[in-house]
């Protein structure tokens, strides 16, 4: 071929490559789409074709085969919520250590070094589930769980049966949970009476099941089940209702110990005798109808009922004592790893004479006026500047409920949440006790905040302001921390009040300035230390000194625990204190005025008078105290100005006799320096007190001389029983006023 005759074809653009490359995609895309659509009608034909096979028609498909599909269905829907509903429950169980912690056992001293109570279970003098009486395990599997070896945590036939009572007698009148679902509420949950907790129940009984034995079940449950009296474990109670152990226990001994587990509050021979025997004689027909006794064999029981120790005239402080073993629990987690015992004792800032005057102080009031005022409950917490907790009352009566008011109910602080607010304005505008203010209608979105007194006061002082409670101001301070923005100004609020102690959930809503959010009378009382300690927060704490079972001390609150924080400048806590000594001595809270004493504080009272509140403090003592009802019925119009007032002058009237007063930061001095002495104040009477000086010299010399022994038996080898160095009983170190009784001896120390 000649070189004249090639065939010159046109060049291609980039342009028409592109364009036939987009055809051919798209031709193979709708070929491979067209492929994959036959095949799948092809397989579908197929299986269909196969499945035809097993077609099933007529009464057959109606009767067998749909309720089966369904139940599958429904079953795989089941399974998917009972693992959404089981997730929460095993939370429960994310510490390893969970059965190791709860064999805490503590020993309570008091500030001065005496016993009052203890808690917890040593586990190493815990008694063997064959010790124990046969009749008494029949006692208790008769009464609380008959099908306890034959069930698999949850006993299926039982709680029909008590849903079916209970349906016919129109309330509760027979229990569903199985023991090992006990046994979990006791270990891992609380007693709140909820759905969510019942689920956690069922879940958490199952997976105990699966990790313990039936019988280890069964002592576990004997030993930590809560069986009134401050007792835990049926030894613990024979100790305390028989004097004598759980292996020595008689038939109707057994019976009423049994009888114990439904409700020890409401069965407690100590509290009441005749409704004990009562219960111990069901709980002796229980063992007939179960079958483990004839009746012959309880006829002696029903004739002569158990006889138990008088202590009617015995009291402890209970509500202290769980909040302390609660701190205590949470204290062992940050012990040394080399720290491998679960016995200690532990001296708490417990005033014994102080506690027994605000739970006398609570009995009176609600005794005298709770019929007037349609109050049922009450709480108080005494804590020294410092935050060490001297008195807490959690209710009227431990006996009849063990709800800890004082700690754990979240109830709303009313006006008394008002100083965090105006602290908070001072903080950021700049504010002053002088600074005026106007009282004029004020509205947050569609909330319009209104006084109590209905009206409008115009211009005034900000001091005039928080004597006289204005609901308006309080919105206005809130909208002035934030620059104009409400929701600024309240997330400021509410930082200030947590890093000042509050610890609840503080929603944010437009009426949190005027003390809608919740809080708990313990926070909200020593939150207010924050005020006389010169705007220094301190944490809430009871203990304030571990020592081992052998004398060993390995944590101090003064040297190991959490220090002072700055959290508002010293001249706001100042001018703070200057307001509220106003509101107690002129203003709202005139009632809590105490004699020879500078006092400050602040009234709250609640929407629908649910709640009424005086919190309040001097230079050595802080207190709280708290007026209302579990269910949230309204008071007859009681204001925190009111009773909280006069129980509140009541106890700290007591607190401050014969103790070196402290002044607060921005207020005169106090009159004298030694607290007055006032008669007829209590039935209980004040010791004497050391100064603070003096105080603090005792404790050194404790010091001391526990440096010594230590070091003389680190350098002494043993031949023979060792003698101890004295310990001093009475160490109350972390006080605010230092103070401790003149008559305080060394006291020989605790094996």
């Amino acid at each position: 071929m000649r070189e004249d005759d090639t065939d010159h074809r046109p060049r291609v653009s980039l342009m028409e490559r592109f364009r036939r490359f987009m055809l051919d995609l798209d031709s193979r895309l709708d070929f491979g789409i067209f492929k994959g659509f036959r095949w799948t009608r092809e397989l579908v034909e197929r299986f269909v074709v196969f499945m035809d096979r097993f077609h099933v028609g007529g009464w057959r498909r109606w009767l067998l085969v749909e309720p089966a599909s369904e139940a599958l269905t429904l079953g795989f829907a089941g399974l998917m919520l009972m693992l959404a509903l089981a997730i929460p429950a095993f939370h429960e169980t994310s510490d390893e250590d969970w059965l190791k912690k709860s064999e805490l056992a503590v020993v309570f001293l008091d500030r001065f070094g005496n016993e009052v109570g203890s808690r917890g279970i040593k586990h190493n003098d815990s008694i063997p589930l064959e010790d124990f009486p046969d009749h008494l395990i029949k006692a208790v599997l008769a009464t609380e769980d008959r099908r306890f070896y034959e069930h698999f945590g949850i006993d299926i036939a039982g709680t029909m049966r008590a849903v079916v009572t209970n349906a016919r007698a129109g309330g509760v009148v027979q229990g569903g949970s199985s023991l090992s679902q006990q046994l979990a509420k006791n270990l891992f949950l609380s007693n709140e009476r909820t759905i969510e907790r019942k689920v956690k129940e069922a879940f958490l009984a199952l997976w105990l099941e699966s990790r313990l034995t039936k019988n280890e079940i069964l002592k576990l449950y004997l030993d930590r089940a809560y069986m009134g009296g401050g007792t835990y474990g049926v030894d613990a109670a024979a100790q305390y209702y028989f004097g004598k152990s759980a292996r020595d226990v008689s038939l109707p001994e057994a019976a009423m110990l049994a009888g114990l587990f439904k409700a020890p509050t409401k069965f407690a021979p100590h509290i009441n005798l005749p409704a004990a025997r009562a219960r111990a004689n069901v709980v002796l027909d229980n063992l007939v109808e179960a079958g483990f006794m004839t009746e012959g064999q309880v006829f002696g029981a029903r004739r002569n009922p158990a006889k138990t120790i008088d202590r009617r005239d015995e009291s402890a402080p209970n509500y202290y004592l769980d909040y302390a073993f609660e701190e205590m629990r949470k204290l062992v987690d940050t012990l040394p790893k080399s720290i491998t015992e679960r016995a200690f004792v532990v001296r708490t800032a417990l005033d014994p004479g102080l506690q027994q005057t605000a739970e006398n102080a609570i009995e009176n009031a609600i005794r005298q006026f709770g019929r007037d005022y349609h109050a049922k409950q009450a709480a108080v917490v005494v804590a020294d500047v410092d935050g060490a907790v001297r008195a807490i009352v959690g209710g009227v009566d431990y006996g009849e409920s063990q709800f800890n008011r004082a700690t754990d109910a979240l109830r709303q602080p009313g006006s008394s949440f008002k100083p965090y607010v105006y602290a908070t304005a001072m903080i950021e505008a700049g504010l002053t006790p002088k600074s005026v203010v106007v009282d004029s209608p004020v509205c947050v979105g569609n909330w319009c905040p209104k006084n109590y007194s209905g009206g409008f006061s115009g211009s005034m002082q900000l001091t005039d302001a928080l004597k006289r409670s204005i609901n308006t101001i309080a919105v206005k301070l809130a909208n002035t921390a934030g620059k104009g923005s409400p929701r600024a100004g309240r997330n400021k609020i509410v930082a200030l009040a947590r890093s000042m102690g509050l610890r609840t959930p503080l929603t944010d809503t437009p009426s949190l300035p005027i003390g809608a959010a919740e809080v708990t009378v313990l926070d909200h009382t020593v939150a207010y230390a924050t005020f006389p300690n010169g705007g220094k927060a301190v944490p809430a704490h009871a203990i304030l000194e571990v020592r081992t079972g052998m004398g060993e001390t390995i944590w101090r609150f003064d040297r190991d625990g959490k220090k002072p924080q700055q959290v508002m400048p010293p001249q706001v806590a100042s001018d703070m204190n200057f307001m509220m000594n106003k509101v107690v001595e002129e203003g709202t809270a005139r009632r809590a005025i105490l004699n020879g004493v500078k006092a400050a504080g602040k009234t709250g009272t609640t929407n629908a008078y649910r709640d009424a509140w005086f919190v309040g403090f001097t230079g050595n003592f802080v207190a709280g105290v708290w007026f209302g009802n579990d269910d949230y019925s309204p008071l007859n119009r009681m204001t925190g100005g009111s009773m909280p007032a006069m129980v509140w002058h009541t106890v700290m009237e007591y607190a401050h006799q014969g103790v070196e007063l402290k002044n607060i930061p921005g207020l005169p001095p106090n009159p004298a320096q030694i607290g007055p002495k006032i008669a007829e104040t209590s039935d209980v009477p004040r010791p004497a007190m050391l100064s603070t000086k003096a105080a603090q010299a005792l404790v050194r010399i404790e010091r001391l001389m526990d440096e010594a022994a230590r070091a003389a038996v680190a350098t002494t080898p043993r031949v023979g029983p060792q003698t101890e160095a004295p310990a001093l009983a009475p160490g109350a170190t972390a006080a605010a006023d230092g103070s401790l009784p003149v008559g305080a001896l060394p006291a020989r120390r605790r094996d």
